[in-house]
């Protein structure tokens, strides 16, 4: 498809067409073509959103701690809040990935996802200002910030796990970093939670304590 179709999507229109393609070239793709990944604009784009966020925050829900502020930046920044984002608009229609991933994975993953859309927010805010890039992620995060302001209070899926798992008896709950990858700015942990010896599911963040929560979301899914 044309990245102008993706443009209609996220509602702003490159000058730079180029700065878009970057955006959405996967490292596996830079890699097989020689030509530059959007690792840097997505390392930019992490910090333009939490920024972003965190003044969107500040100034929305005056009623709210600086710790509630901090658990709902953390719910609407995850992995899981910016593959919605990113679902939402067809990114996997568009992101240019190499033979190497493809061969490996069938569908676009999640984590891929995420990160092209932090791209996408370090390219917008190049190819024109802060303001456009603050517009597309207010637009994108304003109704999962409400709905996390709502449930602050709500306590976290490593212990609603725990609760639920222990509601007959004392049973063995554990945690492991089964595997991390990327740059030192860009860390992807793997975290995988297991009960008894059992395994329960497997879960990705940017911390080890984010990977740990995806876990334990999965686990009390299944």
């Amino acid at each position: 498809m044309e990245l102008q179709v993706l443009e209609n999507n996220i509602n702003y229109k490159f000058k730079n067409k180029e700065l878009l393609k970057n955006a959405l070239t996967h490292t596996s793709y830079a890699f097989e073509r020689n030509t530059a990944s959007n690792e840097k604009l997505e390392f930019l784009g992490d910090s333009i959103l939490e920024f972003i966020s965190s003044k969107y925050l500040y100034k929305n829900f005056p009623n709210l701690s600086e710790g509630e502020l901090t658990k709902v930046r953390a719910t609407i920044v995850c992995e899981e809040s910016l593959y919605k984002i990113a679902k939402k608009h067809n990114f996997d229609k568009f992101i240019f990935l190499g033979r190497s991933e493809t061969a490996v994975h069938k569908e676009v993953r999640k984590a891929i996802m995420a990160d092209s859309v932090e791209a996408v927010i370090a390219a917008i805010y190049f190819d024109s200002n802060l303001e456009e890039a603050e517009r597309f992620i207010v637009e994108n995060l304003k109704e999962e910030a409400l709905i996390a302001s709502k449930n602050v209070g709500q306590k976290d899926y490593k212990t609603v796990l725990q609760e639920k798992l222990q509601a007959n008896g004392e049973v063995h709950i554990k945690y492991e970093i089964i595997k991390e990858e990327g740059p030192d700015h860009n860390k992807k942990f793997t975290a995988k939670v297991s009960c008894n010896g059992k395994a329960l599911a497997t879960g990705e963040g940017k911390t080890k304590k984010a990977a740990e929560m995806e876990a334990a979301r999965k686990a009390m899914n299944k």
